[in-house]
């Protein structure tokens, strides 16, 4: 740990000075720093980043003196977790200036202990009976142990999700499911889940800093670098989070843009998720250094010119430019698709709701098509008409849309206002709900949010609970007649008879009114939609 000589000059020094004197000493016994405190403190600057990776302990232990004869102090223990260190150990020193207790602590690897460290019993200067390289062995080996027990292949990121909020228990551990369900969608192994219940959110860290060291421990425990929060982060937010534990963290709303980026097939899609993780990225390039100033060069351009924080917001800024122009022109053939469309007076049915209800497979059933489905977040991006010709021989545009989720960033909202925009030359919007979701009525009040927002709360609607299969039938009846809607499971055909009558008595009030005449012409053509497919029932 420490040899008796050193530690008796530490001890003299320490008490000449009046002054806390504190080493950090590698591995192999050399002195990698030397720290001078006040007479109670000790002031630790940023050390250099840890071998190994973040699973692993520094490779550096802490030994200071105490000139009020002491143990260690929870400031001590807080160095010890945030820090990551082989140990810290304290030097008490006696009145005369002499060496003699030597109080450790060393993090604890394995989980399920009231602490995250173990303060060992007083150990004597003179002859300290520990043999410190066999303890960080033996910590280093259990702490890989515990990392090999999580399965993960070596594509996949390890996480440890953080929920903070004022809601009750029930609310605060639903939200934390769809957040291990979105982070399964990303495909990010989730080690731990941490929830904490606040009166009212630290504005700095936004949770406490115990809890913070107890999210740092079961990083180190479970061998993971990522913090993922449940609630949107600040710019100062993330940066005071990242600087304190050394981690990688990002928020929900940066997990959905990341899934997002995943699914995007069209050159659409790809376009307005670019847009909205560059519109996120923009306000969060915290990291400014006046010494990475640039010259511009030139007569007349001479000076500090551009620092590389604001080449990088310029470079972002003409980059969100150049893809809202692309944006236009893949607006423009939309809208044009759609004029063409309109003008052959076919109706138009749009399927809304929240992510993962099933919207795609009641497409899927209603048209007989083949459209792409998956039981994870957001398997849709695009959307996807096809025709539908009805019993009563008259045929509408049936369109899968992109799912919504509760608090959908705004960034995303606005990327995807091209997508949206076919909503608003909807007739009918079929609001699909995952009845067997206990949440599904929250669910409906999310999707009618975002609704409100896009003004289209007045369009005719149609409540369509899907996956009835899955529920009590009586109860599930219940519940449908509760909120007047139709009741179906979309992966059966003949639950939907109910659901196409109720369209076809919608689609037919606006044909009475004397819309829509060419929707009872046989076999209308749609040149301009070569993915549509007409099917009757």
């Amino acid at each position: 740990m420490i040899s008796p000589e050193l530690a008796r000059d530490l001890a003299r020094l320490s008490f000449e000075c009046g002054r806390r004197l504190g080493l950090l000493i590698g591995r192999d016994g050399t002195v990698e720093m030397v720290l001078v405190g006040g007479p109670r403190s000790l002031f630790i600057p940023d050390l250099p980043k840890s071998r190994g990776g973040r699973w692993r302990l520094r490779g550096l232990r802490l030994v200071h003196t105490n000139l009020q004869a002491e143990g260690l102090s929870q400031d001590d223990l807080m160095d010890l977790v945030f820090l990551r260190l082989d140990c810290v150990a304290g030097i008490r020193v006696d009145p005369n200036g002499g060496a003699t207790l030597l109080d450790v602590a060393h993090i604890l690897p394995g989980a399920g202990h009231d602490r995250g460290w173990e303060v060992l019993p007083p150990l004597w200067c003179y002859d300290p009976d520990l043999d410190f390289q066999e303890l960080v062995k033996s910590l280093e080996d259990e702490l890989d142990r515990n990392r090999l027990a999580i399965p993960a292949s070596t594509r996949q990121d390890r996480a440890i999700l953080v929920s903070v909020t004022e809601k009750d228990r029930e609310t605060a551990r639903r939200s934390m499911e769809e957040l291990v369900e979105l982070a399964r969608t990303s495909g990010i192994v989730v080690a731990d889940t941490i929830v904490q219940r606040l009166r009212s959110v630290n504005p700095k860290y936004l949770i406490g800093k115990g809890k913070l060291s107890e999210i740092v421990l079961r990083a180190l425990q479970c061998g993971v670098d990522l913090l993922i929060f449940d609630r949107e982060l600040n710019p100062s937010q993330v940066r005071s989070l990242t600087d304190t534990t050394e981690l990688r963290v990002i928020d929900r709303t940066q997990l959905i843009l990341d899934i997002f980026a995943q699914r995007a097939q069209s050159r659409e899609g790809k376009i307005q998720v670019e847009t909205a993780q560059l519109k996120y990225l923009l306000p969060r390039l915290g990291v400014k250094d006046d010494a990475l100033s640039r010259l511009t060069g030139g007569i007349g351009a001479r000076g500090p010119g551009e620092t590389t924080l604001e080449i990088n917001r310029r470079r972002i800024k003409d980059r969100i430019a150049h893809l809202d122009d692309q944006l236009r022109g893949v607006r423009r053939n939309r809208d044009q698709r759609r004029a063409r469309r309109l003008r052959k007076d076919i109706p138009t049915v749009s399927i809304v709701g929240y992510t993962n209800a099933g919207k795609s497979t009641l497409l899927n059933t209603l048209t007989h098509s083949g459209v792409f489905v998956e039981d994870k977040l957001f398997a849709t991006l695009d959307p996807t008409s096809r025709r539908l010709r009805f019993p009563r021989d008259f045929e509408v545009i049936v369109t899968d849309t992109v799912g919504f989720i509760r608090d959908l960033p705004q960034d995303l909202l606005d990327a995807f206002a091209a997508t949206l925009e076919e909503l608003d030359d909807a007739d009918l919007l079929l609001h699909v709900v995952d009845i067997s979701n206990p949440q599904f009525e929250e669910q409906m009040e999310a999707v009618d949010r975002i609704l409100g927002k896009l003004e289209l709360q007045a369009k005719p609607t149609i409540l369509v609970f899907n996956k009835t299969d899955r529920v009590d039938a009586e109860w599930a009846r219940g519940k449908v007649r509760r909120h007047g809607g139709v009741a179906i499971s979309a992966l059966s055909t003949a639950t939907v008879d109910p659901l196409i009558a109720a369209m076809q008595d919608q689609v037919e009030v606006l044909m009475e009114e004397g819309f829509y005449a060419a929707a009872r012409q046989p076999e209308p053509e749609i040149a301009e939609e070569p993915d549509e497919s007409a099917w009757e029932l």
